[in-house]
């Protein structure tokens, strides 16, 4: 698929881009290498790979979730700029 500086220019239009000349020309270029990249491997017989999103194989680093007791109000609250009783007091923020 080729691509002419008259379609990047409608399309830097319909982008609201500005372009100068040899942005256009440099442009130009570089779409229509894509493109071409594009065209080469879309004809590759993918038909056997598996589909996946990492090339490598990914597994989480997460550790174990147990339950254990909760912080007490007064130890979270210990150094907090201004409480009311067992709660965090902060500034309205919303009128």
């Amino acid at each position: 698929m080729s691509i002419d500086k008259e379609t990047v220019k409608h399309i830097a239009h319909l982008a609201r881009i500005e372009l100068q000349p040899n942005e256009l020309e440099k442009l130009s270029l570089q779409l229509h290498d894509i493109l071409g990249f594009i065209d080469k491997i879309s004809g590759l017989d993918i038909d056997k790979v598996s589909p996946t999103s990492h090339i490598l194989p990914v597994s989480n680093v997460l550790r174990d979730d147990y339950p254990h007791v909760s912080l007490p109000a007064e130890k979270a609250l210990e150094n907090a700029p201004s409480k009311k009783g067992n709660f965090f007091s902060v500034p309205k923020i919303i009128e």
